[in-house]
């Protein structure tokens, strides 16, 4: 599989990284993305959220509304990923405790 990290896409992280608050990010999603694509992210999120919380794929079908195959490739980069999905949901869990 060729690394997909070239110049171009080293420049989008750096640009999102760069944003500085809410209301710019979603003003550069809703430009680049589709809104199904923001959706999609945002259901992977959520669906990343509970399984952490320890749903069960049952409940997150009928919470999220995704099909198993992603609720199991979401679980799969949870627990073997980079550790992107780790680092801001459990951060996310712990905002939302406080």
């Amino acid at each position: 599989m060729a690394d997909f990290h070239n110049e171009s896409v080293k420049r989008l992280y750096k640009v999102i990284s760069e944003l500085k608050t809410e209301k710019d990010c979603a003003d550069f999603l809703e430009d680049l993305c589709t809104i199904k694509e923001i959706q999609d992210m945002a259901q992977r999120l959520e669906t990343a959220i509970l399984l952490k919380l320890g749903e069960n794929y049952q409940t997150i079908f009928e919470k999220v509304g995704v099909s198993s195959a992603t609720i199991s490739r979401v679980s799969r980069c949870l627990n073997y990923g980079t550790g992107g999905y780790q680092k801001v949901v459990s951060s996310l869990i712990k905002d939302e405790k406080n």
